[in-house]
């Protein structure tokens, strides 16, 4: 194992790409995608996921020494002695573990593998997915044998997209390796990057599992606001008011109810629980928690349209504005976004749905889920039968919201984010 590594990454997205621009200030560093257009744009200097600012990707491409190198050749890698594997662990339709992304960078990663490398994987997995799956995947295409030719870590990610201030370097990172030398090996790589400091796992299962548990229990408390939030609604309670209220106790848990997407919260949790039904177990409060929060969007459809009719708006043929289609707030990425799910409740009641989103890509929106998006906001109507925020993007604090709407018209607030005295309901 060298002291001083080129390290190549593999996977350049929301994950991939700062960890390699912080690698980068330090250690020769080789950025690998298969998504060529992806490494033409950061080739010039560009990140459409604006995580990295172009200054900060521009230095380090440009730089003499160290730096980082974009590239979309595989035998590109054969350069690195240590291997980071970053690319997406989604879920399929039946909410099922897919692990093709990361069987094929084992593969990518295999073919170019020397004596002596290291291989530490930050995709989210459950348990025992780098050393029985990932491996066996190395050994294969290598030729070479696990803890004796090359080795393994895992560090889990986590990057909290479109957040400035928890940057990748000023997040704590859990480290593990697949010896007491190399685990010490990855640990140090890391601390070298990572001022906020590193956590050494005592072994990989570890390491993983700590992982996929800490969005299962955000997920959970998530799903149990969310519950009291349709409760309240029952109750003509304000549930905002009440979680303002218990929020006063020091040991309050402050969650708020919503739609909850993205490619970590949304999706770790049913690894977790794939793992456990494999082993027998049917794990009941997480895949509880679950069914709530991925029926967050149709019950704020039916809420929206139960207000419509009430207020006496037209329903049938209506005009409905959702604002925001990201899955987060200030913030392109638009995986798993559960907004999609209010969308398409919406449209079954015949209603006609217009999206807008400043921040989303209009051709990724098209591509994911089929539907028009509209970026600019000087395209606003303003006859909408119903506007519903979705997205607490900050730049919908200084729409005007009320003048897009007619009169009668529902407003209705998913984020507790504008004027209460302007809308007519929240969750």
């Amino acid at each position: 194992m060298k002291e001083n590594p080129t390290i190549a990454i593999i996977g350049l997205g929301y994950v991939g790409l700062p960890l390699a621009v912080a690698f980068a200030e330090k250690y020769p560093v080789i950025g690998f995608d298969i998504n060529e257009k992806r490494v033409a744009e950061l080739q010039a200097g560009k990140d459409g996921t604006l995580e990295v600012t172009e200054d900060a990707l521009q230095n380090v491409l440009k730089a003499s020494q160290n730096g980082l190198k974009v590239t979309s050749k595989a035998e590109d890698l054969q350069a690195a002695h240590v291997y980071v594997v970053t690319v997406p662990t989604p879920t399929n339709k039946h909410h099922q573990p897919v692990l093709t992304p990361l069987e094929k960078a084992s593969e990518t990663v295999g073919k170019v593998l020397q004596k002596g490398d290291v291989v530490v994987y930050e995709s989210t997995v459950y348990p025992g997915v780098t050393e029985d799956i990932c491996v066996p995947i190395l050994e294969q295409f290598s030729g070479m044998t696990f803890n004796k030719d090359f080795y393994a870590g895992y560090s889990p990610e986590r990057i909290n997209p479109g957040d400035k201030e928890h940057t990748v370097t000023k997040i704590l990172k859990v480290t593990s390796g697949s010896t007491p030398e190399v685990a010490q090996y990855v640990d140090t790589l890391y601390a070298s990057v990572i001022t906020a400091g590193t956590h050494l796992a005592p072994s990989i299962k570890v390491a993983e599992a700590a992982k996929v548990i800490e969005n299962s229990q955000r997920d959970i408390n998530i799903a149990f606001v969310n519950e009291l939030s349709k409760i309240f609604r029952l109750l003509d309670i304000d549930t905002q008011a009440v979680l303002e209220a218990a929020g006063t106790k020091w040991n309050f848990l402050k969650f708020t109810p919503g739609l909850v997407g993205g490619h970590c919260i949304g999706v770790d949790p049913y690894y977790l629980a794939q793992k456990a039904m494999e082993e027998g177990y049917n794990p009941e409060i997480i895949l509880a928690g679950r069914r709530m929060n991925d029926g967050m969007g149709s019950y704020v459809a039916h809420e929206v349209v139960k207000l419509m009719i009430q207020k006496d708006c037209k329903v049938k043929g209506g005009k409905v504005l959702v604002l925001g289609i990201t899955f987060k707030e200030n913030c392109p990425d638009i995986r798993n976004s559960k907004v999609i799910d209010v969308v398409e409740e919406l449209e079954k009641y015949n209603l006609n749905v217009t999206i807008y989103d400043p921040w989303a890509n209009a051709e990724e929106v098209a591509h994911e889920f089929g539907k028009d998006l509209l970026t600019d906001a000087s395209k606003l109507r303003n006859d909408y039968d119903a506007v519903v925020l979705t997205v607490a993007h900050h730049q919908f604090k200084t729409l005007d919201i009320p003048s897009l709407a007619k009169n009668p018209s529902v407003i209705f607030d998913v984020k507790a984010f504008l004027d209460p005295s302007t809308i007519d309901g929240r969750l």
